[in-house]
């Protein structure tokens, strides 16, 4: 039988391609040469995919300690590492100092910190060795991170653009006399054999940090472990001073705030008073205030401003400074106080809105007269009753062309406490308004005696009992009770949580 022919195509003529012709095999040098050039670019992928995923997850981090922890374990990986501290002083005084260790306790830090600093690795490391520098006549090796390495290793291409980080290695500690005494006993005591220390720098910071890695057995990273470790603290670095930064700025903002509050509460006689004030992260606006007025009378005041940064704080100064003449004018009648107070803001501050509550209270007589301005109603928390003040609903200052609402008279029992607090509290717990009011009311309620005859006491127990573990601390440092206060607890508020949880909270109490 024939072979099939190719069907005709108009304006084409078929062509049958002649087979083509195989290729020799190649030499065995030849694959060889194929084979070492493919394990080198699957060394590449792999190497870039471990740096990718670190440099993913330290760009999760949140917080200053949270980057040093990832760099740590990070840095461990690359080099082989069981153990690992970075501390951190930087140049600039105002940034915080840092000491984290990974896998070491307390105890084993302070061991460390007890070797002297000529022979402790990241001390020397801070103490500024220089970025290139001869063999040290110690029998430590110094070198850069980062640089190309000694010998041939499969590194990617561009090696020779990195920035190097001076490093010392102590491979065998135990056997090298050259070093100090202390530094041998200390790393025998904690089990450690050999170390790895690196600065942590920025183009713009040159000295941020050091970070050493300890081994359990003597040993030291390859140069290829040492490049992958520099390539990633390129990243670490950046990460950690931005971190520095915002601390920085966090820090400025909170003396900002807390310069614009009372530097503490009056002395009313028949009255005792306490505060907290926990700050979000972002600087939020929210205040307080107690002042002593005419004929014995005290005021009382929490608000917010809407917003959060240096603006916020600024515009809370400046409504907190107002209500205090405005209070001291009138302070008999709390409409006249937010009327103005409310004209104010309209007229200087007209983009922005704020809630406020003023009390104009007669300790003598236990006479209380309040309004506020689209704010939390007060609660009363005595032995006979736990129970919300029933005020008006009324619109925030600045919302309304014309802000009216009405105010509210009460009288308290011996012994009862007014509790004036900011919406934060309600916000921080996490749930809806009306559950989170019933977890206000049922923490104040179950207060016992002597808590409640106690402010500071009563204060910490509302806090406790209303928000959720973790959401009682302050994103800018801790709680804040004033000077003379009983300490606040739990400080674990971190910009990492929730936005609810960054929010202000304000918590005044008054026991009369």
């Amino acid at each position: 039988m024939s072979a099939p022919q190719r069907s005709k195509v108009a304006g084409f003529k078929p062509v049958i391609s002649p087979p083509q012709q195989t290729a020799p095999p190649a030499s065995d040098a030849s694959a060889e040469q194929l084979a070492a050039v493919h394990d080198r670019l699957a060394s590449w992928v792999t190497d870039l995919t471990t740096l990718q995923e670190l440099a993913e997850r330290l760009a999760g981090t949140r917080t200053l300690d949270d980057a040093l922890r990832e760099t740590l374990r990070a840095g461990a990986t690359l080099v082989g590492a069981q153990r690992g501290l970075v501390a951190l002083e930087p140049v600039d005084s105002e940034s915080p100092e840092r000491t984290i260790g990974l896998g070491l306790g307390r105890a084993d830090i302070g061991e460390l910190e007890t070797v002297p600093r000529s022979s402790s690795s990241y001390a020397r490391i801070l103490d500024g060795l220089p970025s290139s520098v001869p063999e040290p006549a110690d029998g430590t090796r110094a070198r850069d991170a980062g640089t190309a390495p000694d010998e041939d290793v499969d590194l990617a291409p561009g090696r020779g653009e990195d920035r190097g980080y001076p490093e010392i290695t102590h491979p065998d500690i135990a056997t090298d006399d050259t070093l100090d005494p202390r530094h041998r006993e200390v790393a025998a005591r904690l089990g450690y054999a050999a170390s790895y220390a690196t600065r942590i720098a920025t183009s713009d910071a040159p000295r941020v940090g050091a970070a050493v890695w300890l081994y359990d057995e003597p040993a030291e990273p390859t140069a290829r472990q040492r490049h992958l470790l520099g390539l990633y603290l390129r990243c670490a670095s950046e990460q950690i001073a931005r971190h520095l930064e915002l601390a920085r700025t966090r820090a400025d903002l909170s003396a900002l705030r807390e310069g614009l509050l009372p530097s503490r509460l009056p002395r009313v006689p028949g009255v005792a008073m306490a505060v907290r004030h926990l700050t979000g992260p972002g600087g939020g606006g929210d205040w307080y205030d107690a002042l002593p007025l005419p004929e014995g009378a005290l005021g009382l005041s929490v608000g917010g401003v809407t917003g959060s940064g240096p603006g916020t704080v600024a515009a809370m100064g400046r409504l907190r400074a107002s209500l205090r003449a405005y209070a001291v004018m009138e302070g008999e009648d709390p409409v006249a106080v937010l009327s103005d107070l409310e004209l104010l803001l309209r007229l200087t501050e007209p983009a922005r809105s704020a809630t406020a509550l003023f009390a104009y209270a007669e300790p003598s007589v236990r006479r209380i007269l309040l309004a506020g301005a689209g704010h939390c109603p007060p609660l009363i928390v005595g032995e006979h009753r736990t129970e919300y003040v029933e005020t008006t609903l009324s619109a925030p200052l600045g919302m309304l062309a014309c802000w009216e609402a009405p105010s509210v008279e009460l009288s308290l029992y011996e012994g009862e406490t007014l509790l004036l607090y900011s919406d934060g509290l309600l916000h921080r717990t996490g749930e809806e308004m009306d559950r989170a009011f019933a977890r206000l009311h049922s923490g104040a309620a179950c207060a016992p005696a002597a808590v409640r005859a106690d402010p500071e006491a009563l204060i910490d127990h509302v806090l406790r009992t209303t928000l959720p573990a973790g959401a009682d601390g302050d994103g800018a440092g801790g709680p804040h009770p004033l000077p003379g206060s009983a300490p606040a607890f739990g400080t674990s508020g971190q910009p990492g949580q929730p936005a609810s949880a960054a929010e202000d909270v304000v918590l005044l109490a008054a026991r009369f």
